[in-house]
């Protein structure tokens, strides 16, 4: 949510400012409430090395949760370029209904949310994660 913009004069030149509201912080909000906590520490009673080393180790904690972020972002990308791939070909999976393998045909990749699922030329929709094997197409068109 934005500020209205604040404006003030003050003798002969003017001013305006604008600020956003964020309604999480980031891991540079968190460094620079920690340099900004140092900076104006009370020299005579400085910060406690034990209050310090637990927030460093939290500002480690956040930037290897964004880290973790960033690369689960990239694997989904990756395993969407992969089951296109698989459009037109076969695929062996596991059917939890059957507690069998089975094999059909792909017809299309189908991506929801966070999860790819491939249409299969016999209807089902099969979970990428549950492919076992992927082969040419047979001549039967693997029905």
């Amino acid at each position: 949510m934005a500020i209205d913009s604040v404006s003030s004069t003050n003798q002969n030149y003017t001013y305006s400012t604008s600020r956003q509201i964020k309604n999480n912080l980031g891991k540079d909000d968190f460094l620079n409430l920690l340099i900004t906590q140092l900076t104006h520490q009370d020299p005579l009673d400085p910060i406690n090395d034990t209050e310090f080393i637990a927030q460093m180790a939290q500002f480690s904690t956040l930037e290897q949760i964004t880290n973790v972020a960033s690369s689960m972002d990239s694997l989904l990308k990756m395993a969407r370029l992969s089951a296109e791939s698989y459009v037109g070909k076969e695929v062996i999976y596991y059917d939890e209904d059957k507690g069998t393998y089975l094999q059909s045909s792909v017809r299309s990749a189908i991506f929801e949310d966070d999860k790819v699922y491939l249409e299969l030329n016999d209807g089902k929709y099969v979970p990428l994660e549950s492919v076992k094997a992927v082969t040419a197409p047979s001549k039967d068109g693997g029905q």
